[in-house]
C-alpha cells in the first residue's frame, strides 16, 4: 500500500483542481438560482462526500498498481484513468457551461466506466472493488439529482443573464441617450434584477 502515499493525494488534487476551474456549489450564482429537488443535500455534503470518495479511489488504485503479477493490471488502470477524465470534466460542464443534459449523459458514462473499473478491480483485488462501491452509489444519487434538476429547470443554461446584461440592468434608470426610461421598462428591469440575484428556495 505504499503507492497510496502517491495515489490518494494525486486523486484528491485532481478533484480539487476540477472543482476550482469554475465557481461551483453555492459559489455559483447560476446554481443558486436553480430550483432544487427535495433530495438535494446541504452544500457541505458535496465536498465532504467527494473527499471521502477520492480517498477511497486513491486507495483502490494503489492496490491495483501494487498487483504487479496480474495481467489485468494494465487494462484496469487504463479504464480507471478514462473514468477519472469523465469525472473531472463534469464540474466544468455543469457549473461552468450550464449543460444539465450533457452533464446527465456524462454521469451515465462515468457510471458505466466506474462499473467496468470495479469489475476489473474485483478480478485483481476484491478489496479494491469494494472501495469502488461508495463511488458507484454516489453516481446513482448524483444522476437522480441531475435528472430532477433538468426536469425542474427546463432551459437551465439560459436561467441567469450574462454579466453584460446584468451590468446594464444595474445602471441608473435612464436610457443610453440620457432620456428617462419608461415605467414599463423600469418594471421589467427590476423584475430581471430580482430574478438574477435571488436564489431559488431550498426545497
Amino acid at each position: 500500500m505504499r503507492w497510496a502515499v502517491v495515489t490518494v493525494p494525486f486523486i484528491l488534487l485532481l478533484g480539487f483542481t476540477s472543482a476550482r476551474l469554475v465557481p461551483s456549489g453555492s459559489d455559483s450564482s447560476w446554481y443558486r438560482a436553480l430550483v432544487k429537488p427535495e433530495q438535494t443535500p446541504p452544500d457541505w455534503a458535496f465536498p465532504a462526500a467527494w473527499t471521502a470518495i477520492y480517498i477511497l479511489l486513491g486507495l483502490a488504485l494503489a492496490m491495483i498498481i501494487h498487483a504487479r503479477g496480474s495481467r489485468l493490471r494494465g487494462p484496469a488502470i487504463t479504464v480507471f484513468a478514462v473514468q477519472m477524465v469523465a469525472n473531472l470534466i463534469w464540474s466544468p460542464l455543469f457549473f461552468g457551461m450550464h449543460q444539465v443534459f450533457w452533464s446527465l449523459i456524462t454521469i451515465g458514462v462515468m457510471f458505466v466506466l466506474a462499473l467496468a473499473t470495479t469489475l476489473l478491480f474485483g478480478r485483481i483485488r476484491s478489496a479494491a472493488a469494494w472501495l469502488m462501491v461508495p463511488y458507484l452509489a454516489w453516481l446513482v444519487y448524483a444522476g437522480i439529482l441531475t435528472y430532477r434538476i433538468a426536469e425542474l429547470n427546463p432551459g437551465a443554461e439560459t436561467l441567469v443573464p450574462s454579466s453584460t446584461t446584468t451590468h446594464a440592468m444595474m445602471r441608473s434608470p435612464r436610457s443610453s441617450s440620457g432620456s428617462p426610461v419608461t415605467a414599463d421598462s423600469a418594471t421589467a428591469g427590476c423584475s430581471l434584477r430580482a430574478f438574477s440575484i435571488s436564489p431559488a428556495p431550498i426545497l
